[in-house]
């Protein structure tokens, strides 16, 4: 209740300061920790802008959750409390049904075919649907692959999930792909995963290698089974509110230059990926390759046919499986 009384005065004080955008910074907040590389490509955007503003815009950080879940920041984004939030796309699914597209299990075939997804039309489309929920979509950030990890048991088939409580973001598309794969789907938020793992509160999640072993989730659940059903990317959004003050130089200054922080995250997240595996690893967790990818893919048929509930919705993901993996 505190942090959520602070949060709406600094909601009451981005809104009072709208009038006055050069008089402070621009709020940019990640729930990532500092060094991740989500945090580190935001931290090259922001000294860019700095540079190439001659310091008139400037942009402070509060990453590791400093300002809240991201269900919480994003309520005090499109309020004009926050100006810049890295998010993943699942707590944007109940704002912006476009959003519900690139986090459908099994869509991407690979990081690359989801890359280019983003940096094309289809990434346009769903950026396209954000200024009228009150946000301006900037770029996409690499998430990786998101995998299953559980305390007792590797998951090889989709039976392997069946019974077990496995914590997922507050999605609805979420809850439903684990509970068509036979789980007990558990909404939670991230930063209350390591203590319910420890505490048999959940019997194991899923995440991709940096946050698995950032979060330092590898500790109490030591099974990983590389099922990579979700490769949705992350979003850099910034509020409406904010945005519509800025001369429309700067707007064009922000959303270039955040592009371009893009192949910066990408860098910084080849290389965390590689070193996440390896102390993954090195800590004896079991890693395992399920066989039977096509069983996992099946049993996402109901949810597909659910939250492609619209012509536009079906296009999109159908443009998104033409595409190539390379232009």
């Amino acid at each position: 209740m505190k942090r959520r009384a602070l949060l709406a005065a600094a909601a009451a004080s981005g809104l009072a300061s709208c009038g006055r955008s050069a008089s402070r910074p621009l709020f940019a907040a990640d729930t990532h920790p500092n060094d991740y590389p989500t945090v580190a490509a935001v931290g090259w955007f922001a000294e860019q802008i700095a540079t190439r503003t001659g310091g008139r815009i400037r942009i402070r950080q509060y990453p590791g959750g400093q300002l809240g879940e991201e269900r919480d920041t994003l309520e005090l984004t499109i309020f004009g409390g926050i100006d810049l939030n890295r998010v993943n796309l699942a707590p944007l699914n109940a704002i912006a049904p476009e959003t519900i597209v690139p986090t459908l299990p099994f869509l991407f075939r690979s990081e690359g075919h989801m890359r280019r997804a983003m940096a094309g039309a289809p990434g346009d489309a769903v950026f396209a649907a954000l200024p009228r929920h009150g946000l301006v979509g900037l770029c996409f950030y690499d998430s990786g692959a998101r995998s299953f990890y559980t305390t007792q048991r590797d998951i090889n088939t989709p039976s392997d999930l069946r019974g077990q409580k496995i914590r997922v973001q507050n999605s609805d598309l979420f809850v439903a792909m684990v509970e068509a794969l036979g789980a007990d789907a558990t909404p939670m938020s991230y930063g209350e995963v390591y203590g319910a793992l420890l505490q048999g509160v959940v019997d194991g999640a899923e995440n991709n290698w940096p946050s698995y072993e950032s979060s330092r989730h590898f500790e109490a659940a030591t099974h990983y089974s590389l099922t990579r059903h979700v490769m949705a990317p992350e979003a850099l959004v910034m509020s409406r509110r904010r945005w519509d003050t800025l001369a429309s130089s700067d707007q064009a200054l922000l959303r270039d230059t955040a592009r371009e922080s893009v192949a910066v995250m990408e860098r910084l997240w080849r290389e965390r990926e590689t070193q996440s595996e390896a102390r993954v690893r090195a800590a004896g967790v079991t890693v395992t390759e399920p066989q039977d990818r096509a069983a996992f893919e099946a049993a996402m048929a109901p949810v597909w046919e659910r939250f492609l509930s619209t012509p536009s919705l079906r296009r999109l993901a159908e443009d998104i499986q033409a595409m190539g993996e390379s232009a």
